[in-house]
């Protein structure tokens, strides 16, 4: 690009981005008294206009303005005070406050004086035409219509006609002169400011107009008449016409003018609104009633009229059915310009996607739809009924959770339709079900009581705030299957009336000690009850299976592995095991089902019992003959016939169950099936094998080891149970007369557990290899290095033109002509926009510098080179090359260099582009003899190469010279023409031609003797070169400057760009041409997208307090990022704004652009709002070039002016039809939660999302906002969905404003968020993006083939969700960040990759997937909204589409940026939340369905993909816990040396291999698998990434980092939570905050966070270890390493985790500082409002709120009991007892115990109390200590007492006391009630202090150590910040943290 394009460009950027900063489109700062008027009022859009219009006319005349100015204000503040007399509305008092301060001080106005409005009229009649005479109006109108009239720009802001002229409507001139491109990009800012200015002057007009028309009306008619003649009323009406396209719109204007926007003027756009035009048969509408005079009366006026649907309501849905018919259409074909009719197929498409769940409902009821046959229907009533859907559906609010409810209300509704149409009456009236006093509003009617129903039945008021029991309350499940029966009918009728199901429950009780309310409504089908037998009733058939494989295996091991008659007898056991598994089903049937047999039909009732009693009466039979077979068998005489009838009868059940499960599993049975359901037998039979519901119907696909593990265990066992005369060292109660069963059971135990686990073990590796080959032929990974970038880029353009380029006619003739350098030109020309466009992307990221960017563009390729030009990255230093090689070549014939050459394709390019690009510029500049000398030059150099003689004919060894006068010549010509420029090229061109006459040639002259001559008489005369033809044209520019490049650049650019993350782009973008994908269609065909963002709170953008906020260390975030970044960013960034790479950063604080461009730089790199924004925006910008380089295939008419450059992208943003077309297949929705009111309250956050509004002219801001009103006295919330973009004032235009039934937010908040606004999306998909994500320009140029694969076959349903591929872009953050994102990194690749295909159970993981957006908006939403049990509200999603009939797929070709959190911390509580969710989804009705419905295949892959990897993670733990109770167990009796004396059996290879299992899995070595593979395949085996430390080195290093310490933590994680959610719940979100970690975290709030989670257990481990190592038998202590150090590891990994990974954690000043910080924390007592970082008493009453119910008070009093063991086994292992047994020494210990409390009681007998008798209580406390130390003493010399029994007895009361202390919290009412709480928390108190010493002596000891400190650092963050750190700590010699 030359100097004056940059310029322009520039200039133009600037234009379109000065109101964007800001600051308004003049350069003046945003602000003035509007913009703040309170939501509260109403009315506020026409105060809002009239204080605009005021804050406009104050810069005008002072004398003049101030009495208009008062006007206004006075006005506005009439206007607030009709709609809030009494101020009660929130910030209504101050507003009008603050509005009368205003009018004071403009106005000296005294209370009390009459006001004369006559006076009032003529002063602002005056002003009016004052105002318009000042700003030449008329001029402005005329301006205004021959702009309209000439199309040049739309009503968007910012759009600009660039690339040509018009004049009166005819095409002039195109730029080809170089110069004009900075006249037209002035005269398009100067356009752009004269409109901008013409819109507020007549908004100014057209409010001061309206003020007048008001005034007028409170004096008399004849006075008005009088005050404003005729004249001046058509003046006004004819400049408030100007304002028509000021009409807010969203992306149609369809009530503003048809000519002011692009994208009304498409065929399809111009047919959808014709389509909906009012047809005949419709009744008229009433006289009062309004429309809009800008567009005529339509099917949804009427809709509105009968139904009181609101009017922002229909608005939207108006637009949004033109929407889907519009894209739809375009699907199909392109229309016709002149009256374009809409196909029928694109109505009837509409029509059954957006009514296809209802269609279905109707059939699953077997009730006619109320359209009758679908396929019947008309034209105008499809859309009619699509209409009225979309309607009801836009203004359902949380009752669009409930998809079967509305189709119920649409039901009806279409019938009050049919009715009043076949009574044909004249006038449209209000239907009876909406109607109250004659009028019609269908959200007070119809909605409003519903919502009513589910705040109060369930959502809010019932489930409180989430800590109720779920079935205690009704869910959005619960009231929407209430609508999947035929009784619904009659119960609810037609309009409501109350049923018993819909009646408002009574309040649960308040008792804690009570599990739910009474007098409660019931649920409907399912309940989640809190329990883990979820697990089993959901999977049964998994756990039949497991335990019958177990069972079997078990068999043939005890029998030797023989199959004989006695094997088979046994395996034949299988029968009654299966049928007693399947009899425990039908009784949890009968248990899961209590508390909802009121609700639930009795139908359902009774197959539940009927089942219950067929498997009883089978389970009885069968095993009673079982039974009676082995008695008959063990007769010596015995009869078979018994036997044989077991086996004919259990043949026969197995026989029935494998043809049930045929004939509903295998697609073609199953559609048999479907068509003999009206057979009563067929139906019963399904009715009983499976439950019916509306969803899960048709879920169906196109169609030794373990004995290794048993067989060690059968001997030991065997001899175990033979022992009868075992001696136990302790009373035993259990196991000395049933065969030794505990110690049988402490061996089996982790074996068994290992048994189940090894399942998922086996899927995880399987799954892995399976991943990696899918990705291996999907072609993963095929570039991932520079090198071979540069080896293939040649291949590039034809794989971009096969993959995401439309499919071109021309490019097919090329291809058949077999014209291979036409064709590569062709696809280069077409596929370098694109690519330089990435490039530019990357440079304005700063991801790359400027002279980067200069090697990567690619040329046009539209000249007339015969050759393919690439970038320049390719071609560097290549010549230098070659010129070395030809002056090598000596002795070597032309072949044999050439051959040397053409070694390297890209030298081969160089040298042919130089040769004939020279020829090129020095023909366009020469004339005359010099043209001449230049033809006869270049016929002897081609003459000698066809003759092989080039390195004879020349001399080659001076191409030195050569190339040194080439560019002494290309240098001036590069430039400007100026007289020095000119005499340098003509001095320059003349060196050359002396170089080549006298140093180079060796030819012979005597052939062309004239022409030498004639040239060297010029030469001599000094005319030869004289008149040089400066080269003006800019390709020709752009040719003499890339050959000038070439020439001069003698460095390789093979490690171009340098920056890692510009290089994985490039990596996976170019590999992702070589992908499998759909063809892309054009722009205009292709189907529309929305993407959607919830945000609540979070980080916008950073402020600059925030970025220069030190820490304690002296680091700031701006700090930070400078260092853990790449440095050449922030030098890249410096550059962009032109600033110097050393620059301060204090320099750039003076400039505000400076600035917010830094604060933008920042937040780019964090996990902010405003990456988000700007990488969904992306997809606009993709739309645009890709829309606007497809113009010549559509044929408009801008295509037919630039059609000789079809490749040129200049001004491709500001083509109004490229714009148009992105806006209508692209919309992008943030859904604001509270940005009203955070606007209210002026916080930054609002400023920001406005400011990204400002510079996103397409983003829109979906919020809630609360206005307060006065009902009948009483102040009333009012709460309405609204959508705001940013007009041309830099202020928010609200488009859409919807009213509530109430409060949305009855469930979970982020699902809530998106439902309130998802109906101002729009498209045929939606893409659901969390804001801390990223995307990139290069990837948002696949979405189109993305969107494709909805049409592409992937099984029997088409797709309804499709899976798309994250890169973690936080991996470099921290070592913790980079475990965090290659853990993360495997899962969304190579493990969604295989859930997808072939196991087809994808479900929806996370924020990237693009939904099928009618089809999910239809059926319930993109989420699920319950409380608590939809806290993964994301993952519901997934389960509906599945039950649904719908299709998950996955695809990698293309990627989203995911931003992960960076700090253990963060992780932990993240990890919390999902492992808590997925707690919660093993209660769900969801999970239970698809569990019993999947078939036996899926449902394994689905269980062990979902809630069965938390399952088995918590497994892993178990079996540690097995194993060392069991070891303790075996120790502690006695039992264990005794065993290993006699027969060695617990030396088994079996425990061995389950221990080594188990610690593989817990140190992530199976975790890493997957995670090597992936990167394995997409990085390579052994290359090294210093993002991704990948594959084996990358491995290994992590280990060096610790990565098993953190993935052994994360098990303990996900296991503490998930496993307390389902015992207690208490799953809720977390706010992690997604932050830098960049400060240290104290040792109290790591303390806070990990106690209970993971200190408590990991110290309870170590105890264990201990008591084996003291009291076990032991074969020496490798033996006990072996045996132990997983445990150890695990141990350690959960007590000192969270200080390895803490900054800073082992430097002694912090060490110091959180001593006192955690001791403080400890000892402070707390109160009212004490929160729990406060105090240690506030935070244990939080700990202890998880445990509410009566079970999970029995759970955890259970569970404690296992703490008592110790006790018991160590007491009798004293040497103070001998060898006694009996249970007195038990009794004894306790009494010891007491003694201990009661003196610990003394103790700490609280001062307070006994402040009157403080001498007594130290009296007795000191007795107290010297009676105990005596007594201890005297002990100890005078019985058996030794030193090491003290220390046992201790070791076994510290787990009795935590015991004690656990049972009495799970009981704590009943504790408070006895008076014992302070006990028990004073001795929880000493438990938490003595964990925490324990804890933190070690940490202390380290950070005594400065190299402990250095190494950590270095270990947690990369070496870049680790310098700047310790750097930063030295420079702050004055920091206040030294002096610690």
């Amino acid at each position: 690009m030359s100097r004056v394009e940059h310029l322009w460009e520039r200039l133009v950027h600037a234009a379109l981005r000065s109101a964007k900063t800001g600051f308004d489109a003049f350069g003046r700062p945003v602000g003035g008294i509007a913009g703040n008027v309170p939501s509260s009022l109403a009315n506020n859009r026409d105060i809002d206009a009239i204080l605009r219009a005021a804050d406009e006319i104050q810069d005008d005349d002072p004398n003049v303005s101030r009495i208009c100015f008062v006007f206004l204000c006075e006005h506005a503040y009439s206007l607030a005070q009709n709609l809030d007399p009494n101020s009660e509305g929130r910030g209504v008092l101050q507003f009008k406050t603050g509005l009368m301060s205003v009018i004071k001080q403009k106005l000296a106005k005294k209370e009390g004086v009459s006001i004369d409005r006559s006076q009032d009229i003529a002063r602002l009649q005056e002003f009016y035409k004052l105002y318009r005479e000042k700003h030449k109006v008329d001029e402005l109108r005329e301006e205004e219509m021959k702009m309209r009239e000439s199309g040049v720009f739309s009503g968007n802001l910012g759009e600009y006609r660039v690339g040509f002229v018009r004049n009166e409507g005819k095409e002039v001139y195109p730029l080809e002169v170089i110069a004009f491109w900075v006249v037209i990009a002035q005269y398009d800012y100067d356009l752009e400011r004269k409109r901008v200015k013409r819109r507020r002057v007549f908004a100014t007009l057209k409010v001061i107009g309206t003020v007048l028309e008001q005034l007028t009306q409170e004096v008399s008619p004849d006075d008005a008449e009088r005050l404003i003649p005729d004249e001046l009323k058509r003046v006004m009406e004819s400049d408030a016409a100007m304002t028509e396209d000021l009409i807010a719109y969203n992306i149609i204007p369809l009530d503003a003018p048809t000519i002011t926007n692009a994208i009304v003027s498409f065929p399809e756009v111009r047919a959808a609104v014709a389509a909906l035009k009012y047809f005949h048969g419709l009744p008229k509408l009433p006289g009062d009633f309004s429309i809009p005079a800008t567009r005529k009366a339509d099917m949804l006026d009427f809709l509105q009229c009968i139904f009181g649907f609101q009017l922002d309501n229909v608005s939207n849905q108006r637009e949004h059915v033109v929407h889907l018919l519009a894209n739809e259409q375009s699907q199909l074909r392109i229309l016709e310009e002149t009256e374009p009719i809409l196909d029928e197929a694109a109505v009837r498409n509409v029509f059954m996607k957006s009514l296809g769940n209802y269609i279905k409902w109707c059939a699953y009821l077997r009730i006619q739809p109320a359209f009758s046959n679908p396929e019947a229907v008309n034209r105008e009533k499809m859309l009619l009924f699509v209409s009225l859907y979309f309607l009801i559906w836009g203004e359902a609010a949380n009752i669009r959770y409930l998809p079967e409810c509305l189709c119920y209300i649409f039901h009806h509704m279409v019938r009050e339709i049919d009715e009043m149409l076949r009574q044909q009456i004249a006038t449209a009236r209000p239907a009876n079900s909406c109607q109250l006093n004659n009028v019609a509003s269908f959200l007070d009617q119809i909605i409003s009581p519903l919502y009513e129903v589910v705040a109060a039945g369930g959502e809010a008021a019932n489930n409180d705030n989430g800590r109720a029991p779920h079935s205690a309350w009704r869910n959005y499940d619960d009231f929407n299957e209430y609508f999947w029966s035929i009784h619904c009918f009659e119960e609810l009728g037609w309009p409501w009336k109350k049923a018993s199901f819909f009646l408002k429950p009574v309040p649960r009780s308040k008792n804690l000690l009570k599990s739910g309310g009474s007098k409660r409504r019931g649920k409907t089908s399912f309940v989640e009850h809190r329990t883990f037998l979820h697990l089993y009733h959901s999977f049964h058939r998994l756990w039949i299976f497991l335990f019958m494989m177990f069972q079997g295996l078990t068999i043939i091991a005890f029998n030797g592995g023989r199959f004989d008659s006695k094997t088979i007898r046994a395996v034949l056991s299988l029968g009654p095991t299966f049928v007693v598994m399947k009899f425990f089903e039908s009784v949890l049937d009968i248990l899961m089902m209590y508390g909802a047999y009121s609700t639930t039909l009795r139908l359902a009732v009774s197959r539940v019992f009927l089942r219950f009693l067929w498997f009883s009466l089978a389970s009885i039979f069968i095993c009673f003959l079982y039974v009676k077979a082995l008695q008959e068998e063990s007769k010596p005489n015995g009869n078979s016939v018994i036997f044989r009838i077991y086996v004919f009868v259990l043949g026969i059940y197995a026989g029935v169950h494998v043809f049930l499960s045929f004939l509903m599993r295998i697609p073609a049975c199953h559609r048999l099936t479907n068509r003999c359901d009206n057979w009563p037998l067929v139906r019963f039979v399904k009715w009983m094998y499976q439950e019916r519901y509306y969803v899960g119907r048709g879920m169906y696909e196109r169609t030794t080891d373990f004995i290794k593990k048993i067989q060690p265990l059968v001997g030991p066992t065997k001899k175990i149970v033979g022992f009868d005369d075992l001696t136990y060292s302790w009373h035993d109660l259990v196991s000395r007369h049933n065969h030794n069963a505990l110690a049988v059971a402490s061996i089996w135990a982790p074996v068994v557990a290992i048994y189940i686990l090894d399942i998922y073990v086996f899927y995880t590796l399987v799954s892995a290899v399976v991943g990696f080959l899918l990705g291996a032929r999907d072609r993963l990974g095929e570039i991932r290095s520079l090198e071979t970038i540069h080896r293939m880029f040649e291949q590039f353009p034809q794989a971009f033109m096969d993959s995401l380029h439309i499919r071109l006619s021309d490019r097919t003739s090329h291809q058949s002509s077999g014209e291979d350098v036409a064709k590569s030109k062709f696809d280069a020309a077409r596929f370098s926009p694109f690519w330089n466009e990435i490039i530019n992307n990357l440079r304005e990221e700063d991801y790359i510098n400027d002279l980067e960017k200069e090697l990567l563009l690619m040329p046009k390729n539209s000249g007339k080179l015969p050759l393919v030009q690439w970038p320049l990255f390719l071609l560097a230093s290549k010549i230098f090359l070659a010129k070395d090689i030809a002056i090598e070549s000596k002795g070597e014939s032309q072949g044999e260099l050439w051959e040397r050459i053409c070694r390297d394709d890209c030298m081969k390019y160089a040298v042919e582009e130089c040769f004939l690009t020279l020829k090129l510029i020095l023909t366009e500049i020469l004339e005359s003899e010099g043209r001449m000398w230049l033809d006869r030059l270049y016929k002897d150099i081609e003459e000698s190469i066809r003759n092989k003689r080039i390195h004879v004919d020349f001399d080659l060894s001076k191409l030195p010279l050569v190339i040194s006068r080439v560019s002494a010549l290309l240098g001036p010509l590069k430039e400007e023409e100026n007289p020095v420029s000119v005499r340098g090229a003509v001095d320059a061109v003349l060196d050359l031609y002396d170089v080549v006459r006298h140093d180079v040639l060796s030819i012979n002259m005597r052939d062309n003797y004239e022409t030498w001559n004639l040239l060297a008489k010029a030469r001599t005369e000094g005319h030869l070169f004289s008149n040089l033809k400066w080269p003006k044209d800019s390709e020709m520019r752009a040719q003499v400057k890339r050959l000038y490049s070439l020439l001069t650049l003698q460095e390789s650019a093979a490690n171009v760009p340098i920056n890692l993350e510009a290089r994985r782009r490039l990596e996976f973008f170019t590999n992702s041409l070589f992908m499998k994908m759909p063809a892309a269609k054009p722009v205009r065909e292709m189907l529309s997208f929305c993407v959607f963002t919830p945000y609540y709170s979070e980080t916008v953008l950073y402020s600059m307090d925030e970025l220069q906020k030190k820490n304690e260390d002296g680091i700031s975030i701006l700090f930070y990022l400078q260092k853990i970044f790449p440095g050449d960013e922030w030098k890249n960034f410096l550059a962009r704004i032109n600033r110097d790479e050393n620059a301060q950063d204090s320099e750039l604080f003076d400039s505000p652009r400076d600035v917010l461009e830094l604060r933008f730089w920042a937040s780019y790199r964090g996990q902010t709002l405003a990456r988000t924004v700007r990488g969904m925006m992306y997809y606009r910008k993709a739309l645009m070039l890709q829309s606007y380089l497809e113009r010549n295939a559509s044929g408009d008419i801008e295509a037919a002016i630039s059609n000789n450059d079809a490749t040129d992208t200049q001004g491709y943003e500001f083509s109004p039809d490229a714009r148009a077309q992105a806006d209508l297949k692209f919309t992008y929705v943030v859904t604001c939660q509270i940005y009203g009111m955070q606007r209210e309250e002026q916080k930054p956050e609002a400023a920001d999302i406005a400011l990204l509004m400002q510079r996103n002219e397409a983003l829109r801001v979906a919020y809630i906002d609360s206005v307060e009103t006065l009902n009948d006295g009483k102040v009333q919330t009012d709460f309405y969905s609204k959508l705001v973009k940013a007009d041309v004032n830099g202020k928010d235009k609200e488009i859409y404003s919807i009213k509530l039934p109430g409060n949305p937010k009855l469930g979970e908040g982020k699902p809530e968020n998106q439902n309130h606004a998802i109906i101002f999306t729009r498209g045929n998909a939606i893409q659901t993006i969390d804001m801390n994500q990223d995307n990139y320009f290069e990837e948002a140029l696949k979405m189109r083939n993305l969107l494709e694969e909805f049409r592409t076959d992937h099984g029997i349903r088409p797709p309804t969700i499709l899976g798309v591929r994250e890169h973690v872009f936080t991996g470099s953050v921290s070592s913790l960040a980079l475990f965090m994102s290659n853990q993360e990194t495997s899962f969304v690749t190579l493990g969604q990759r295989v859930l997808a295909n072939p196991l087809k159970v994808r479900m929806h993981y996370g924020h990237p997937d693009v939904f099928d957006r009618v089809f999910h908006i239809t059926r319930g939403g993109i989420s699920k909204a319950s409380r608590i049990i939809n806290i993964s509200e994301d993952i519901y999603a997934g389960f509906n589409s599945t039950l649904r009939q719908g299709n998950v797929t996955h695809h990698e070709y293309i990627q989203v940026g995911k931003g992960r959190d960076v700090g253990l911390n963060q992780i932990a509580l993240f990890e919390g939340k999902v492992a808590g969710g997925n707690g919660e989804q093993v209660l769900s009705r969801d999970i239970y369905r698809l569990g019993q419905l999947f078939d036996f295949f899926r449902m394994m892959s689905f269980y062990f993909t979902t809630v069965g990897f938390y399952f088995c993670t918590m497994l892993t733990v178990l079996t540690v816990y097995f194993f060392l109770y069991g070891k303790a167990y075996l120790a502690l009796s006695g039992v264990g040396e005794e065993l290993q004396e006699r027969a060695q059996v617990t030396d088994n290879t079996a425990l061995s291999a389950a221990l080594n299992t188990q610690f593989l899995y817990q140190i992530g070595i199976f975790t890493a698998v997957p995670m090597i593979l992936g990167f394995i395949l997409e990085q390579g085996f052994l290359r090294w990434h210093p993002l991704m430390d990948i594959a084996v080195v990358g491995f290994v290093t992590m280990q060096f980092q610790l990565c098993s310490v953190f993935f052994t933590f994360s098990l303990g994680t996900r296991t503490h939570y998930f496993g307390r959610t389902i015992l207690h719940g208490g799953a809720r979100y977390q706010a992690t905050g997604r932050g830098f970690v960049v400060c240290h975290i104290k040792f109290s709030e790591n303390y806070r966070l990990y106690s209970r989670s993971h200190f408590v257990k990991g110290l309870e481990v170590v105890l264990l270890l201990i008591v084996y190592l003291a009291y076990g038998y032991i074969d020496g202590a490798l033996s006990y390493i072996l045996l132990s150090i997983s445990s150890w590891f695990m141990a350690l990994s959960w007590l000192f985790a969270p200080y390895l990974f803490n900054p800073s954690g082992f430097e002694w000043q912090k060490t110091v500082e959180d001593f006192r910080d955690w001791t403080n924390w400890l000892f402070y007592r707390g109160g009212i409002g004490v929160k729990g970082g406060e105090s240690w008493e506030a935070w244990w009453d939080e700990e202890l709120a998880h445990i509410r119910t009566l079970g999970g008070r029995l759970a955890e009093t259970i569970l404690s009991l296992r703490f008592f063991i110790f006790q018991y086994g160590i007491i009798y292992k004293l040497d103070i007892q001998g060898h006694n047994t009996s249970l007195s020494v038990y009794g004894i210990s306790w009494a010891v115990l007491a003694v201990l409390i009661l003196l610990f009681k003394v103790f700490t007998f609280s001062q307070k109390v006994a402040v009157n008798f403080q001498l007594l209580l130290r009296f007795i406390q000191g007795l107290s200590l010297l009676l105990a130390v005596a007594g201890i003493a005297v002990a100890v010399a005078l019985t058996d007492l030794s030193i090491v029994d003290i220390f046992a007895a201790i070791l076994a009361f510290i787990p009795t006391g935590w015991g004690i202390v656990s049972i009495a919290v799970a009981w704590k009412p009943l504790v408070k009630k006895l008076g014992l709480w302070k006990s028990i928390r004073s001795i929880a108190r000493l438990y938490d202090a003595g964990m925490g010493m324990l804890i933190f002596i070690p940490i202390a000891f380290c950070s005594w150590f400065p190299f402990v400190s250095t190494f950590q650092t270095r270990l947690m963050f990369n070496q870049a910040f680790s310098r700047g750190l310790e750097i930063s700590l030295i420079l702050a010699g004055d920091n206040p943290n030294s002096g610690i």
